[in-house]
């Protein structure tokens, strides 16, 4: 079964940062666009905020609120899609999900997704 799954959410101080990453299990990562969203406390909508696509000339994308401090970047050989946040503030804290789907753009949108990782938590509190 093609699943993706999360890892690296913690909790972190502003100006702090993380690493996430995605892996894909059951089939490769690479001939994939990949999207990372969040879900920030008490809202109800997704919100895309990194997407890279497939290998050969990957093209990236980022949401303006996270441009200059995010970059997402693939590793093809450990078949992992990673997440790099730095200068993180409290507005970041959310639950970040790995996602895609045959037909699934940069930027992404969470209608065309059909396949979501569970999800892993950050937390940006002093």
């Amino acid at each position: 079964q093609v699943q993706l799954v999360e890892s690296g959410g913690d909790s972190v101080q502003p100006g702090g940062s993380l690493r996430l990453s995605c892996f894909g299990t059951e089939f490769s990562l690479s001939y994939y666009t990949i999207a990372w969203f969040r879900q920030s406390p008490g809202k109800v909508r997704r919100e895309g905020v990194a997407c890279i696509t497939t290998i050969g000339d990957p093209q990236t994308t980022y949401a303006d609120s996270v441009k200059g401090r995010f970059t997402i970047s693939r590793d093809t050989q450990k078949n992992v899609v990673y997440l790099q946040m730095n200068a993180l503030e409290p507005e970041d804290t959310a639950v970040y999900y790995c996602a895609t789907s045959s037909w699934l753009e940069c930027p992404p949108v969470s209608e065309t997704v059909t396949v979501w990782g569970k999800g892993t938590s950050v937390t940006v509190s002093s």
